[in-house]
């Protein structure tokens, strides 16, 4: 299946959620290296493994990585995670949904991640406002990019991304939710709101979880 498109921009929030400290960071699905570009501009001296499927990808990331590979990470061998245990922060910028079982890779990371480390992740919300207006007249078709991105396997909302750390020995630790100017959205939202109060359930709460184009979080292990 084709790759997401390679980007040269990074995402600042995520980038603010990856610790000062950070020594040795592992970044699965580093595209053309930006975040790593953009973090060592402080933090020059920390050691950064950028992980792409694609060795185009993979190559290109040079540039800003102290060290890359090509890999698919669900086929990592136990060498290679003999070799993690000094990685106190992993970054999935919007990876996680393109795993077949990201909570075995969680899992996996949880055995081997130091007291003081964490996981940074930035996750697409599957419950955004615009899929369930396309939800609703059944107007569902994969992108090449985005939400609906046609390499995604896996979909998590604010709760089932709080459940999937939970399960996999983590705690958020701390988050945010990016919410873009999106015109179109005051259309649907006095719906999403009757939807949940025939739902039975909070009808505010079902509204600003509808607002999130993705949500970034830091874990770590409990």
């Amino acid at each position: 299946m084709e790759q997401t498109p390679i980007h040269d921009q990074h995402n600042p929030d995520l980038l603010r959620f990856i610790p000062e400290t950070a020594k040795n960071i592992i970044e699965v699905g580093c595209s053309s290296g930006a975040l790593a570009r953009e973090f060592k501009l402080a933090h020059p001296d920390c050691h950064w493994l950028g992980i792409e499927i694609d060795p185009h990808f993979a190559k290109v990331a040079q540039l800003h990585c102290d060290q890359t590979l090509s890999m698919d990470i669900e086929s990592a061998t136990q060498d290679f995670w003999g070799n993690t245990v000094h990685a106190d922060c992993w970054i999935f910028g919007d990876t996680l949904e393109h795993l077949r079982d990201p909570w075995s890779i969680l899992r996996a990371i949880r055995q081997r991640i130091p007291t003081h480390g964490s996981v940074v992740a930035c996750i697409p919300n599957a419950q955004h406002w615009s899929i369930q207006a396309k939800l609703s007249i059944g107007d569902f078709r994969y992108e090449t990019s985005g939400l609906l991105d046609r390499t995604h396997l896996r979909w998590f909302t604010r709760q089932t991304i709080f459940e999937m750390f939970s399960q996999t020995g983590f705690n958020i630790e701390a988050g945010m939710s990016r919410i873009f100017n999106e015109p179109h959205k005051d259309l649907f939202l006095p719906i999403i709101e009757k939807m949940a109060t025939a739902a039975g359930v909070d009808a505010e709460l079902a509204k600003q979880d509808s607002l999130a184009l993705q949500y970034v979080v830091r874990a770590v292990p409990v």
